[in-house]
């Protein structure tokens, strides 16, 4: 009897609740810029929470404990990927403190002296952003260092800055502790390791056409500053001790990876080999963040504990150094978790008053084939991005109203999971009034408009999601009938 009460909502109110929020999310964005992740969002998203509850009430006679329902299931779906998140941080900050993270960029700096800089630059971010899981933290760090030794070079800062984009994206999209990778992954209900796997096939086709135009871009210029490669090595070497010994906790990293060891304990492992590095090779850096002018072993403890959960500072005397080397733990995940809560609130609603369903509707008689079905979701995730000016929710929104409908079609979720990552997390760079637009923008001193041509692989992986899709590789379809069992 109480379905026969349901009334399904009009498009109209579906797409109005959708507005109400970009609308809020972009007022949010111009008032707080580089903070609006800090709370800002959030709120908005539950306040878009509550107008889509009034709707699904009011107007469509869905009961409050049916949405209830919807939200539970929503947080269900997310609580193995909050734990790596937390994880994820706690990484980070191990890897940084102990001197990983500053080793892997000592020697990648190496590579300045072969003279093709653009090239060298890119493969760089690359290396950088998939160890460390994020593209903010790359470009504000060896980013801003490689922008002065570009310049100084004569190349245009628009080729310089699209090297260091492309290359920080590419490990932002790839590396399976990038909390955007994450995110995809767990919105769409895919492993995450087969979601980064399954990524390959279109992410390294298009950075290696990004490396062969910067190659080319880069032929003329083949002499590169050591001075300024020098100074930036040097304070590496002077603040961190620098070891091939390090590099052996990502190798260990990646063979438990490939040996397909859940994620939670790879990251945990990492995370302890890290702490233990910490105590081995970098205990005045210790000393210095756990605040005691004494203390000894005890000292040494409390900084890599710190290093795992809380945010730390160390003074370098090097400008980008000391940004490099400033780490959030585990704390810093926590405005993406909140994030992500009140995120899976808004859809819970949305979906529970079918207001997804209604909007998703739009696209089903343009999705016949596997072709239409990746183009209609990287479309959506580009105009999601777009409109709500923010990487996070357009991936969890992209996920949410497709996940079903890749189902119905009998597609995999991992083709739903890559098809949002290529049209969502690379092309927010790209937009002047997004959130990660408008920090890359201001911390590289670049405006987005300038740099936006030269990031070739951010311009390129949304199409190359759908030329892969045109080809078939790897794209299986099982019979509805089967998957709805």
């Amino acid at each position: 009897m109480k379905n026969k009460q349901l009334r399904p909502p009009s498009l109209f109110l579906s797409l109005l609740t959708v507005a109400i929020l970009m609308a809020m999310l972009l007022a949010v964005i111009l008032i707080f810029r580089d903070d609006a992740l800090n709370g800002a969002i959030q709120v908005v998203l539950l306040t878009a929470t509550a107008i889509a509850a009034l709707i699904a009430i009011l107007y469509c006679r869905v009961g409050w404990g049916a949405i209830e329902n919807r939200i539970k299931q929503n947080f269900s779906g997310i609580a193995p990927s909050i734990l790596i998140l937390l994880l994820i941080g706690s990484l980070a900050g191990s890897w940084m403190v102990s001197g990983i993270v500053p080793s892997l960029i000592y020697y990648g700096l190496k590579m300045m002296s072969s003279g093709f800089f653009l090239v060298a630059c890119c493969v760089l971010c690359c290396g950088v952003s998939l160890i460390t899981g994020s593209s903010w933290t790359t470009i504000a760090t060896v980013g801003v260092a490689l922008i002065g030794i570009g310049e100084i070079q004569g190349f245009k800062t628009g080729w310089i800055a699209g090297a260091i984009i492309s290359g920080a994206y590419f490990g932002d999209k790839i590396s399976p502790l990038s909390d955007t990778t994450v995110l995809a992954a767990s919105v769409t209900e895919t492993p995450l390791m087969t979601h980064v796997k399954y990524m390959l096939f279109t992410t390294v086709p298009s950075v290696t056409i990004a490396l062969i135009v910067f190659t080319i871009a880069g032929y003329t210029r083949t002499v590169p500053d050591v001075s300024q490669i020098a100074d930036f090595s040097n304070a590496l070497q002077s603040n961190f001790t620098i070891t091939p010994w390090l590099l052996l906790v990502p190798v260990a990293t990646g063979i438990m990876i490939a040996k397909k060891m859940p994620p939670v304990a790879v990251l945990f492992i990492s995370s302890l080999l890290a702490g233990c590095c910490a105590l081995i090779f970098q205990p005045h850096l210790l000393q210095e963040i756990s605040g005691l002018t004494h203390g000894g072993n005890v000292a040494k403890i409390k900084g890599v504990l710190l290093s795992f959960f809380g945010s730390t500072h160390i003074k370098t005397g090097h400008a980008a150094l000391n940004e490099l080397v400033s780490t959030r733990g585990m704390a810093g995940m926590l405005n993406t978790v909140w994030l992500i809560i009140c995120a899976m609130c808004f859809g819970g609603v949305m979906t529970a008053g079918g207001m997804i369903g209604r909007i998703t509707a739009l696209f089903l008689r343009f999705m016949k084939g596997r072709v239409s079905v990746v183009t209609a979701a990287v479309a959506s995730g580009f105009t999601l991005n777009v409109c709500l000016a923010d990487q996070y929710v357009a991936i969890l929104l992209n996920g949410e109203m497709f996940k079903d409908v890749y189902k119905q079609r009998g597609f995999e979720s991992r083709l739903l999971s890559r098809s949002t990552e290529d049209s969502v997390t690379v092309t927010s760079v790209l937009i002047p009034w997004s959130s990660c637009g408008m920090t890359q923008a201001t911390v590289l001193g670049v405006p987005t408009l300038v740099y936006l041509p030269y990031c070739i692989f951010n311009i390129i992986s949304p199409f190359m999601s759908i030329i892969v899709a045109a080809i078939g590789y790897k794209i299986v379809k099982r019979e509805t009938a089967r998957c709805e069992t």
